[in-house]
């Protein structure tokens, strides 16, 4: 396989769904992917056996993003990305922004909090380093939407329209890099969007919402200005393989019409996931002074009562 973009993938057969999802098996991407279903599955068990439950709908949200990732980059999917800009948006789209979400969905700190044993008085393991970064001043500042929103912004802007894309396509090494930046993005963009993992910044549903709909006009903006683009913007796929049947300005309009009709999934999908959260937080919080009041006999409830009937006794 030719990560450079040129030379060897030129003979690449007539791109088709099932051709592109063979799979060819990224070494690092691979690795990377068995890697956090057994950490995943390990901490998963380990909650079972020790009789704590841990939600099946999580289990799935986290397996669905590992998914998503192995599909995109451990299929051929990634040898026709490197020749095809078309491609490669529906890799950068999922990787940036359906893979975060249901990885996310997982609530894999949660998981690591609850399944990893504390070290004991003065010690340090990985639960206690964890906690510490969770804390840190670096990840406070990463995970602000000060800096996730302009970075999201600046990954579509910042890459695309300058020639660091093109370097970085010209080797493996920074290819992998790339997609990797894409992930990491994307997870630091949505964490505090999607609040399930503890964080240093935990904003309002409505915070969240905005939040979330703060970057996506960009990134339509970005998918309309591909599109429209008379010429060629990008050198690695300014001259497609004759043998995929396409001319780069077709496929760069491809790739534009990809980028602008995928910035509406995530959206609906962590909309439906926050009206969700917001709904039974609130039934939680009904719940919690439901039985607060059992406790204390509705004691606030009796005051008040009391209060009413002293106005009434100082009337008469």
């Amino acid at each position: 396989m030719d990560h450079g973009g040129h030379g060897m993938t030129t003979d690449l057969p007539p791109f088709t769904l099932s051709r592109a999802l063979e799979f060819s098996g990224d070494p690092f991407f691979l690795s990377g992917c068995l890697l956090a279903l057994l950490l995943y599955g390990a901490g998963v068990v380990r909650l079972r056996r020790r009789g704590d439950a841990w939600p099946v709908s999580r289990s799935a949200g986290f397996v669905l993003g590992v998914l998503s990732v192995g599909l995109v980059m451990c299929t051929a999917l990634n040898e026709y990305g490197m020749v095809l800009f078309s491609v490669h948006m529906v890799q950068h789209m999922i990787i940036s922004m359906l893979s975060p979400i249901l990885l996310l969905l997982g609530a894999p700190v949660t998981l690591a909090l609850r399944a990893l044993p504390a070290a004991g008085r003065g010690r340090r393991g990985p639960r206690e380093v964890l906690v510490a970064v969770l804390h840190s001043w670096y990840v406070r500042v990463v995970s602000h939407p000060a800096f996730t929103i302009p970075l999201f912004i600046a990954s579509l802007y910042g890459l695309y329209f300058t020639p660091a894309f093109d370097f970085l396509m010209s080797s493996p090494a920074g290819h992998i890099t790339m997609m990797v930046h894409f992930l990491a993005v994307g997870l630091v963009f949505f964490w505090p969007i999607m609040g399930l993992d503890p964080g240093p910044h935990r904003p309002g549903y409505v915070m969240r919402m905005m939040e979330l709909f703060a970057g996506m006009p960009f990134h339509a903006f970005f998918g309309i200005a591909v599109m429209m683009a008379t010429e060629p913007l990008i050198a690695t796929y300014s001259d497609p393989p004759a043998s995929l049947g396409v001319t780069a300005l077709e496929d760069q309009e491809w790739a534009g019409g990809i980028a602008w009709a995928f910035s509406e999934v995530p959206s609906v999908i962590v909309l439906v996931a926050l009206v969700f959260q917001w709904y039974f937080s609130d039934e939680r919080a009904a719940r919690a002074g439901d039985r607060a009041a059992d406790r204390n006999g509705d004691r606030e409830l009796a005051a008040y009562n009391a209060y009413l009937a002293s106005l009434h006794a100082r009337g008469g």
